[in-house]
């Protein structure tokens, strides 16, 4: 969609490459070989290898913290802020503090929870058990288009409801209530009152 990621990071430390993570060399290194992310400097010698923390301090306007709960401390919020980021989302389960994530949404930045990008992720498994059970095979590209339909209607249902209990753009919020009532009206399909 023509965004240019520029940084990557795993447990010891972080790349920045202003020209463009290549992905091909990325998963040389990670899916091949099995290394660290010391190796991309091999591939792409103007880029940038840091130990430790500090991913967030580069300037971005979307950053997407994936890995570990609490990656993204309040610190790295206020760097993000600082930098000018316009939206955080969540592909993990809670990789941000509700610190952070209380800062980030006190100074405007769009933030998506990563309750959305988990049932991303059990959307994903449902559909590999529909493959299963009707003996189907669909093409990469057929469960892509599935899974991106779920997540525009699991975006458009957080929304709605963060809207319907005042909380509008709140997509914390909004998901927790969307799953709130998701569960609720299983429970009264079921009779439990």
């Amino acid at each position: 969609m023509g965004a240019k990621v520029v940084t990557v990071s795993d447990s010891t430390g972080w790349v920045y490459d202003a020209e463009g993570i290549d992905i091909a060399a990325l998963k040389e290194i990670k899916e091949v070989k099995r290394a660290r992310l010391t190796e991309y400097k091999n591939y792409r010698p103007n880029s940038e290898y840091h130990e430790g923390r500090g991913v967030w301090t580069v300037k971005c306007d979307i950053a997407l913290p994936c890995a570990t709960q609490n990656e993204l401390l309040i610190d790295d919020a206020k760097a993000l802020v600082a930098n000018g980021v316009t939206a955080v989302a969540e592909g993990a389960n809670m990789p941000t503090t509700i610190e952070a994530t209380e800062y980030l949404q006190q100074n405007g930045v769009i933030f998506a929870p990563g309750k959305a990008a988990n049932a991303g992720g059990v959307a994903t498994s449902a559909l590999e058990m529909s493959q299963n059970s009707e003996r189907l095979s669909w093409t990469f590209e057929e469960v892509d288009a599935k899974l991106q339909t779920i997540m525009v209607n699991i975006f458009h249902n957080l929304d709605a409801a963060a809207k319907k209990y005042g909380f509008e753009g709140n997509y914390v919020v909004g998901a927790n209530l969307a799953g709130f009532e998701k569960v609720a009206d299983a429970m009264l399909a079921q009779g439990v009152c």
